[in-house]
């Protein structure tokens, strides 16, 4: 199925990012762990290039961690040709799960500290945090800072101008909106991008995706959907949407079966996390 979603301000929150880059020190880069690859957009390579990066994988408590390993590995070929990079696993909604952040940006930052210190000064280190819509970067920040200091939500767009947040009296971070590229073309990744919920639903088409979703995740897990809605499901894509609206009474007028209800429960469990830990590489 073919999706390209990219507003205004998106290709606005491009140009600020390289505008901004000779401020920058380091780049924070947040991927969501159910779908990491298809978080890494093409359109930023130029902006990490000859920067430290810090490889977040957010929202790790939803996805597989049998496959972290393998996750890592295909971000190390990825990334081969940055010089300073760490990769870390998140949950950046856990009170206090972000400490150790602070620290790798330290580590990465290490000469900018010491040369600083050498100095007598306590200058910032400048962070500079990117990801796909609804990565979690809000969220990353808003832990980090211990309050709410930016916009969040479980939708994409929420972020839509650049802001400076204060994180330590040495660091500071710069929040920028949630970006796709330009042009999708490569249909697995978008799908798996609308899965996740980076791509805003008014552009999906809901039901195509839901049936993808199902053929997708049983590809990698199967059973899974008898397992989480607790029936037996057989046939096609379209079958077992029938069947899991027929288990939950999703009835229109005359007793038709919703399936545009169906659809959406089927895409919402899975953006919640309640199929279990998924992630799809």
């Amino acid at each position: 199925m073919k999706i390209n979603w990219f507003p205004g301000h998106m290709a606005k929150a491009l140009r600020t990012m390289k505008s901004e880059l000779r401020n920058i020190d380091i780049i924070v880069y947040i991927l969501d762990a159910r779908a990491p690859l298809a978080c890494l957009n093409p359109e930023f390579n130029e902006i990490i290039e000859n920067k430290p990066v810090l490889i977040v994988l957010n929202k790790v408590d939803m996805a597989d961690k049998s496959k972290v390993s393998k996750t890592r590995d295909a971000l190390k070929i990825f990334f081969k040709n940055i010089s300073a990079i760490e990769i870390i696993e998140l949950n950046s909604t856990m009170s206090g799960a972000l400490k150790k952040i602070l620290q790798k940006i330290n580590s990465l930052c290490a000469e900018k500290v010491k040369r600083n210190r050498e100095k007598g000064l306590n200058a910032f280190i400048k962070a500079m945090v990117i990801g796909v819509p609804n990565s979690g970067k809000s969220t990353f920040i808003n832990n980090l800072c211990g309050k709410a200091k930016t916009l969040t939500g479980n939708r994409p767009g929420v972020t839509r101008g650049k802001q400076w947040v204060n994180i330590t009296n040495n660091i500071q971070l710069l929040d920028t909106p949630g970006t796709l590229y330009p042009n999708l073309d490569d249909e697995k990744s978008a799908k798996y991008l609308g899965y996740i919920g980076s791509i805003k639903d008014e552009v999906l088409d809901k039901n195509a995706l839901a049936f993808n979703l199902i053929k997708d995740i049983e590809d990698f897990y199967p059973n899974i959907l008898n397992v989480k809605y607790k029936i037996d499901l057989t046939g096609t894509p379209l079958e077992k949407i029938e069947q899991i609206a027929k288990s939950k009474s999703f009835l229109k007028k005359g007793g038709e079966i919703d399936i545009d209800r169906a659809c959406s429960l089927i895409l919402d469990d899975f953006k919640k996390g309640k199929f279990g830990g998924i992630t799809l590489l």
